[in-house]
């Protein structure tokens, strides 16, 4: 749980204590306002914006010091709430976290106790206290019963009294025992009491009038918003029933409605565990609307109820995030052993867990696998090949996947294809009685008729148009005749079936007629509601975030919600303040509103994402990730226009959080729009155009794009040293990020002299304890390092460490960063012990004050790591390595160039230990994911190919390890020079390799030009031409020539000594070679 405390100076800090002992804090319960301070506020510093949050904020704070209590929880602050998967976990678990607080405040917003009264008297408050809306609250059950000490605050902050002193007046006003109120043991309280606690409670949302209970009757069950309160209380039921049965999770209820495909289910509930060998794997595929979910809803539920032993598992895999939720959720239910650690991997943990059921049947259902898409080949991508990956392999499980694509079906159940098509007419009229819930009169029956064939007997249409009939109140015949009046609007309006061919027996497009229909009825009965419909149709149709859809009120918008779910057009989703809308409606909307208002509607909607869409900070990363589809959906079907100022305003912010998310090459297209737009609007010499330059460069820089990068950087140094004057902020930046560029390319000398220009005129201008200047000398210490000039990085880094502990205080991120910089010079010098020392506390520190998962924590796990492997601690090495590619892969993303650089970290370690075949897996995927996501010749795809050529040396092969490390090496000359750093790193390795086969004259010539290229560009003392001549060296002795060897590794040794260092590792490895070759020597072997 994270907690919140104000530190030394003055500053609010969200600390998380995942994975340590949480101290003892206070905890608030409120009701909230519409000026709640969330996570997000709490991160940007903005909190103080929200002048009610804030109050609560402060009242907190203050309380908890007089009770001797430094931190404090309050749940708009500490959870993310557009996290769904952290969202639902922090339901689980508050009531423990209400139970275990020292003190629980109870703020009364609707109390009010005069100032002047002292002391405090009940006459004063009894009144109003007896009518707050805190007592009909759900949620408050839990947070009254669960402490043991509650206190009651007014208005005015000022204490009424605690649950002790009142607690015959709440048993008045709730009804709740005054033994549960005394905190008696809840389990002695029969279920059925309980439950009826809830009565006449109200929550905003429907279900949590069910969630809010999960704690007082000990369940864990993952949430499912938007499911309705009836699902939620069947599943609560099913749950406490659950003891001798085996666990399930079916996200949806039971539909009672269900009807028309009783030969498909029939077919499907035969061919269930039919496989007498392995998984049975089956797949219901048909157009878009035929029902596809409704049938498997309907199989996961009979087949629970035909064998309690059977595990029922539902998946959403409409996309990544909502399988991974989904996974999640079966990870909790099934209680697996750190199911709520977000460094395991899920998938994996519940592949595991449903094969060791052993005796049990399990049936896995993955709905919507729209996106799991399949090579022209045949063969499936790699998100196919990861699903299979995922499934379990046992003749006692089943598995059936929805989808509206053939090949998929085809490539993950080729045997077991059951296809949907449109309904049989008694199916259709049976299934419009049914929603009608009514019967058809004689009268109808005809009208009826017509009007299914009209609609093609699709489902989707169907359950559309008995919607429509019932909420407007109209007949069979006044619909249809309605339908025939607009049929020519509702063609132009109308397009293909593209999922699919239906039969043609009625409109071009079903769902577009019945939708057009809707649409006129809905904007007679609420016209927010139709203004919804046209905002969905301008984003991307699912998790469309409640926050998007403007409204003068709450309820104004819960009320618009409600008829757009009425007329069957939107589906709430789970995970709460969202809603989906299916395909075929999102395309007939779009259809619609190309006829007249997509611009103005497209521009609307950019608006309203503009207002909600956070900056690119690591905390907004669940808010900016879930609400990146909506905008890149938004910007992508809309020109760029120089007059747009709000869209090109949202490229901006989009490209940043793509950046952020590693994601280059979509940033780069997003920026450069964003250029190419302000250069014309603003002119090439405009601030913000040389910014969006700037950011292109840093985009190309990531790339290894280094060319394109500097060229772009020197553009804009020079435009800001003519416009804004060389001394300018904005043009030091420029320098330094043109500096960047120069280390990147190898050109250390040009990198250093820039940086030595920011650091002076820092210095002069802003101060030697500026953090700009601290930056520039950070910059170039770090060039230091790179020219091996260890001592001289290490003065400035220990500089830069000493200044900002002082400035900034020594749990700054900056200050944190700093001795991170300096614990990787001891490393470079040996010094491991200082390196560790320094590197624990930068982790832990970051641990406590950024959380376990954010990237500057992973980072430092990272480098302690590191640190271990030198030291040869490799299993201790292995453990943090495992822990920060698990937890980059769950945050960030198993392609995210972090995740990437983790599992390279982790292969080196198992090929340090000798576990080369681990090594080479996952240097492999490694490589294969950066050839796809950056390119074959980026940089870091070419380390990985090396990587994998150095596991390939290891386990004898070294053909395959000079094949690799010659392309490695013939590509880095192309794209870097001959001289780069990272290409006389590849030419060393290739020798290296010529080695081991015993091509020694081969080896020679190569380290003789990558150790006299480095005197050249290094200088004769950098660390790497000594490593080098000591490469050279053992070639020189392999060959035979001793006295050569002796002489050359004499040299190394006397210049590793005055450079590093006696001491230093590399020092100890010449000298003693350099003892063995004179001992051999003088016993006459030589």
């Amino acid at each position: 749980m994270r907690l919140l405390h104000y530190d030394a100076l003055g500053r609010l800090v969200l600390t998380d204590f995942r994975g340590k002992t949480t101290p003892r804090y206070a905890i608030l319960s409120h009701r909230w306002s519409d000026s709640e301070a969330l996570i997000e506020d709490i991160s940007s510093g903005t909190y103080k914006e929200k002048e009610e949050g804030y109050r609560k904020l402060r009242f907190c704070a203050n309380q908890a010091v007089q009770d001797g209590l430094q931190y404090f929880w309050i749940d708009t602050c500490c959870i993310d709430m557009w996290n769904n998967n952290e969202r639902s976990k922090a339901i689980n678990s508050m009531f423990q976290w209400y139970k275990n607080a020292a003190r629980c405040y109870v703020f009364l917003s609707d109390v009010s106790v005069s100032t002047a009264t002292e002391p405090v008297q009940p006459s004063d408050w009894e009144a109003s206290f007896r009518a707050s809306a805190w007592f009909t609250r759900g949620w408050t059950l839990q947070e009254l019963i669960a402490p043991v000490s509650v206190e009651f605050f007014s208005r005015e902050r000022r204490r009424i009294g605690d649950k002790n002193s009142l607690d015959q007046l709440i048993h008045d006003i709730t009804n709740i025992p005054l033994a549960a109120l005394r905190n008696r043991p809840l389990h002695e309280f029969n279920t059925s009491e309980r439950r009826r606690w809830v009565e006449n409670r109200r929550t905003k949302e429907e279900e949590d009038i069910v969630y809010c209970l999960l704690g007082i009757l000990g369940v864990s069950m993952p949430t499912a918003y938007g499911e309705g309160q009836e699902s939620a209380r069947s599943r609560l039921q099913a749950e406490l029933e659950e003891t001798n049965n085996a666990p399930s999770i079916i996200q949806f209820s039971q539909n009672p409605r269900f009807v028309g495909r009783e030969s498909q289910l029939a077919e499907l509930e035969a061919k269930l565990f039919s496989n007498e060998h392995t998984t049975t794997t089956l797949a219901i595929v048909g157009p878009g609307g035929t029902g596809k979910t409704q049938l498997a809803l309907e199989v996961a539920h009979r087949t629970r109820q035909k064998n309690k032993n059977c595990s029922v598992l539902w998946m959403d895999a409409s996309d990544k995030v909502s399988l991974y939720q989904s996974y999640a959720s079966v990870a909790q239910k099934l209680n697996i052993a750190g199911w709520d650690d977000d460094q395991a991997d899920i998938k994996q943990l519940v592949k595991r867990c449903v094969v060791e059921i052993g005796a049990r049947h399990c049936l896995l259902i993955f709905d919507n696998t729209e996106h799991i898409t399949l090579r022209s080949s045949g063969s499936s991508t790699t998100e196919a090949a990861d699903l299979a990956n995922c499934l379990p392999q046992s003749k006692l499980c089943s598995v059936i996947f929805t989808t509206t694509n053939t090949n998929t079906a085809q490539a993950l159940a080729p045997q077991n294809i059951i296809s949907l098509r449109e309904l049989t007419l008694d199916a259709a009229l049976k299934m419009l009685q049914v929603r009608l819930a009514r019967s058809l009169a004689n009268t109808e029956q005809q009208e009826a008729e017509h009007l299914l064939r009209a609609l093609s007997y699709l489902p989707l249409a169907v359950m559309q148009a008995a919607a429509c009939i019932k909420a407007s109140g109209m007949t069979v015949q006044e619909y249809r005749s309605r339908m025939d009046d607009h049929k020519e609007l509702a063609i132009e309006h109308s397009g293909d079936l593209s999922e699919g061919k239906l039969q043609g027996v009625g409109v071009k497009d079903p769902v577009a007629a019945t939708l057009f229909l809707s649409i006129y009825e809905i904007r007679h009965d609420n016209a927010l509601a139709a203004d919804y419909l046209f905002l969905a149709a301008c984003v991307e149709r699912k998790d469309i975030s409640l926050d998007l859809l403007e409204a003068a009120s709450p309820q104004a918008r819960e009320d618009a919600i409600r008829v757009l779910d009425k007329y069957a057009l939107v589906t709430r989703r789970p995970a709460e303040s969202a809603l989906d809308v299916h395909r075929l409606v999102h395309r007939a909307l779009r259809k619609q509103l190309q006829a007249q208002g997509l611009r103005q509607w497209t521009q609307r909607t950019m608006t309203q994402l503009l207002r909600v869409f956070p900056d690119n900070n690591h905390s907004n990363r669940s808010k900016w990730r879930r609400l990146l589809p909506h905008a890149q959906y938004a910007l992508s079907h809309s020109q760029m226009n120089e007059d747009d100022n709000e869209r090109l305003y949202l490229a901006s912010k989009c490209a940043m959080t793509l950046y952020s998310d590693g994601r280059y090459k979509e940033a780069e297209e997003l920026f450069v729009q964003v250029m190419e737009t302000r250069k014309t609007k603003l002119g090439a010499d405009h601030p913000d155009t040389l910014t969006s330059m700037a950011n292109l460069a840093s985009t190309y820089r990531n790339q290894g794009r280094w060319d394109d990068a500097e060229e772009l950087e020197v553009q804009v140094m020079e435009t800001s040293k003519t416009k804004l004057g060389a001394d300018h902020p904005d043009t030091l930046t420029s320098m330094a990020n043109l500096a960047s560029t120069y280390r990147n390319q190898g050109r250390w000398d040009d990198a250093k002299k820039l940086f030595m220009q920011v650091m002076e005129t820092s210095r002069t201008k802003l101060g030697a304890d500026h953090p700009d200047t601290l930056n520039s000398m950070a910059n170039l210490a770090s060039t230091y390092r790179d020219q091996g000039r260890w001592d001289d990085a290490e003065e400035l880094f220990m500089q830069v460490m000493e200044t900002s502990r002082t400035k900034l205080g020594a749990d700054h991120p900056d200050t944190l960063n700093s001795m991170a910089n300096l614990a990787s010079t001891y490393r470079d010098q040996g010094r491991w012990d200082d390196a560790e020392e320094l590197e624990v506390q930068v982790m832990e520190t970051s641990k406590t004050k950024l959380g376990a998962d954010h990237p500057d924590t992973l980072t430092s796990m990272a480098n302690l790591a590191s640190t271990y492997w030198n030291q040869g601690r490799w299993d201790d090495a292995e453990k943090l390595f495992v822990q920060v590619m698990e937890t980059s892969r769950t945050k960030l993303g198993a392609d995210h160039p972090d995740t990437l650089n983790s599992m390279a970290n982790l292969a080196s370690t198992y090929s340090d230990q000798g576990r080369w075949d681990n090594a080479e897996e996952l240097f492999v995927q490694v490589m294969e994911t950066s050839k796809t996501k950056l390119g074959a010749d980026h940089p870091d795809t070419l380390t990985s190919m090396a990587n994998l050529a150095s596991t390939y040396r290891n386990q004898g092969r070294w053909d395959d390890a000079e094949e690799l490390f010659v392309q490695v090496m013939e590509t880095r000359k192309t794209k870097l020079g001959a001289d780069h750093p990272s290409t006389l790193t590849s030419m060393a390795n290739l020798a290296s390799t010529y080695r081991n086969q015993g091509r020694w004259d081969d080896a020679e010539k190569l380290e003789v030009q990558v150790m006299e290229t480095r005197k050249t560009k290094l200088g004769a003392d950098h660390p790497d031409t000594l490593a080098s001549m000591h490469n050279l060296a053992f070639t020189l002795y392999l060959q035979g020539r001793h006295v050569e060897a002796l002489v050359l590794m004499e040299k190394c040794f006397q210049s590793r000594q005055q450079v590093l260092g006696e001491q230093h590792p590399y020092t100890q490895s010449s000298f003693d070679t350099l003892n063995g070759w004179r001992a051999e020597y003088s016993d006459g072997n030589l």
